[in-house]
């Protein structure tokens, strides 16, 4: 297993893990939850050879990243805006084209919207919108209450996460011969367990996204480009048509045998996306 994210760097006094590889235009990956850089192991060489120079980092209490122990912390999907921003800062870039996904597409949308000028374009794939998260698997969990997950015992807490991430794929022979184990390690033991309900589960709350909706139309300025599984059981592709209609000017692909986790499920379709794109919009 190799890491895309080798170096770290202090933003806000927290801990970020970050990597840029290659050398070009700038490229900026989002990764969303519950994932980490390592879900663009497929993706990112792709942009190397295409001629972009590829940043990527964990969230926030994701990965590789610092795991606050301070609930002031925020990692929501707005406290992890100043985040990017700082590495912005920190790799010196002015500006980039974002390439998100899941949560991470909140993030992109919030920065895309309220510092447009740094954002060259924006692609956004299986991403929440709207209100159209958290999904209905997990909505049912959080309705019958979380103390239980949050308490189980490592053995039974692996089992129910690895059937909830094997739920975002077709391909489950695939996720679970490779990345899977890499996923369920971030999020158990007793520091990866307590994480994943502090700085992910909590923090699932549509108000993130709800307050962007009637701004959307302005993403319509720059590049927009959404890619979307059409098998995905997570955000369904309803969303991706409605996101679709929002944004004046925005393409969508929508794949096949594809679902949530489209970057394991359909890795080299998504890099010919992307690199046409780039291209065409660089």
């Amino acid at each position: 297993m190799t890491h895309l994210v080798t170096d770290h760097v202090l933003v806000n006094n927290t801990r970020i893990a970050h990597g840029v590889h290659g050398a070009g235009s700038p490229v900026v990956l989002i990764h969303g939850t519950p994932s980490s850089s390592y879900i663009w192991r497929n993706i990112l060489p792709a942009l190397v050879a295409a001629g972009h120079k590829v940043h990527t980092y964990d969230l926030l209490g994701y990965g590789l990243s610092e795991r606050p122990w301070d609930p002031q912390i925020d990692t929501s999907v707005t406290g992890q805006v100043p985040v990017l921003e700082g590495l912005l800062d920190h790799w010196g870039l002015k500006d980039a084209h974002i390439i998100s996904h899941d949560i991470g597409g909140a993030v992109a949308q919030r920065f895309s919207i309220f510092s447009r000028p740094r954002v060259r374009s924006l692609t956004m794939i299986d991403v929440v919108s709207f209100d159209s998260w958290p999904s209905k698997r997990t909505h049912q969990q959080m309705q019958a209450g979380l103390e239980a997950l949050i308490k189980a015992p490592d053995t039974e807490h692996r089992a129910h996460f690895r059937d909830w991430l094997l739920s975002t794929v077709q391909n489950k022979d695939r996720l679970s011969q490779t990345s899977l184990e890499t996923f369920l390690d971030f999020i158990s033991n007793p520091v990866g367990q307590a994480s994943l309900f502090q700085h992910q589960v909590r923090h699932y709350d549509p108000k993130h996204t709800d307050d962007l909706t009637p701004r959307l139309a302005e993403l319509g300025q720059i590049p927009v480009q959404l890619i979307w599984g059409a098998d995905d059981a997570w955000q369904v592709v309803d969303w991706a048509h409605r996101l679709h209609r929002a944004i004046p000017g925005s393409e969508l692909n929508v794949l096949d045998d594809c679902g949530h986790f489209a970057m394991e499920d359909q890795p080299e379709k998504i890099s010919a996306l992307l690199v046409d794109f780039l291209g065409r919009k660089g």
